[in-house]
């Protein structure tokens, strides 16, 4: 990557603006009514366990995304593109903090939305300061004297910011580090806090699902599961308004991480629910992180075989963005 010049940052900010506004303005919104919609997500984070299985030092940095990852989100972005959709993006906010993001103005302007992923990869489940990131275990004094409440709407508000300032877009959407299956349903105070900082949707919710043991290939039942928790996956609204956009398993960590699996396996388990996704013509939104999808699947076969499949389904399904699951919701 090369590095920014003063003048193009100065300048960057109001052209990524300006050619997101250019996207909008210049397509009509197009009629969605009975399609399945399908969404690419990539969460622009670094991955314990990649590119060697013994690294973890990642879990302390999150933010500070490899070239590898930056270059496997550009192709994968490219390729969407190059079909007529777009991918979304959530970043961690400690990239913003690397010398060059022209990469990701760039995406910004092809009309790739790009959300907020918090500031440290922090858990916004979080009750005790210990439980919020890695990086404050090992360097408490970064949070001392403050709420976990304080640490985890400051680390929202800060991404929203760098996004703001280094590209010049606000956040599509807010996306929490890790999933969880009730979503945030038991938490109406995190609710509270997007809320307050603007954000109508949050895409929060994984299902719970089967998984095979280690390398062990996942047997039928377990894909039957997979395929099953894509009904907990569809888009609802909050009591109090927020929208929430749900991850559709499995994301390639629980395949890759957890259990190990052979791309070949992934690719079957991932069949399965877009085409399930079709058929009911409902929604399928696929989670993936480059700095993990970029070591197992270097060559894009999995996002290659999405977008044959959105192809195949001769209209019945599209490419977009989470923005149009949280319109179907309300």
């Amino acid at each position: 990557m090369n590095s920014i010049t003063r003048r193009r940052f100065l300048t960057a900010g109001a052209s990524g603006a300006i050619g997101l506004a250019a996207y909008h303005s210049g397509r009509a919104e197009p009629n969605l009514d009975g399609k399945a919609l399908v969404a690419i997500t990539l969460d622009l984070e670094m991955s314990r366990n990649f590119p060697k299985w013994e690294d973890t030092h990642w879990d302390y940095e999150k933010g500070n995304l490899d070239d590898a990852a930056k270059k496997y989100a550009v192709e994968v972005c490219r390729r969407v593109k190059k079909t007529g959709g777009v991918a979304h993006l959530f970043v961690v906010g400690r990239m913003f903090e690397q010398a060059d993001v022209t990469w990701l103005k760039d995406l910004a302007r092809d009309g790739h939305r790009i959300g907020n992923h918090t500031y440290d990869h922090v858990n916004v489940l979080a009750r005790k300061p210990e439980d919020i990131q890695f990086r404050f275990q090992r360097s408490p004094w970064l949070v001392e004297g403050r709420t976990p409440e304080q640490v985890i709407v400051e680390n929202i508000r800060l991404t929203t910011a760098a996004l703001k300032t280094r590209v010049g877009v606000e956040p599509a959407g807010f996306r929490t580090p890790g999933g969880f299956a009730n979503g945030l349903a038991d938490r109406p105070d995190v609710r509270k806090w997007l809320l307050d900082q603007g954000f109508t949707w949050a895409s929060c919710k994984y299902p719970a699902h089967p998984n095979s043991a280690a390398m062990l290939e996942p047997k039928e039942e377990v894909i039957k599961g997979i395929v099953a928790a894509q009904e907990k996956a569809q888009p609802f609204k909050y009591a109090d308004g927020l929208i929430e956009v749900p991850m559709s398993p499995i994301s390639d960590i629980g395949a890759f991480r957890t259990g190990r699996w052979k791309l070949d396996w992934y690719l079957a388990a991932i069949r399965k629910g877009v085409e399930w996704a079709i058929e009911k013509r409902t929604t399928f939104d696929f989670l993936a992180h480059p700095s993990c999808l970029g070591i197992v699947d270097p060559e894009c076969k999995t996002v290659e075989m999405i977008l044959d499949l959105v192809k195949r389904s001769e209209g019945r399904a599209v490419v977009v963005g989470l923005d149009e699951f949280a319109k179907r919701a309300k």
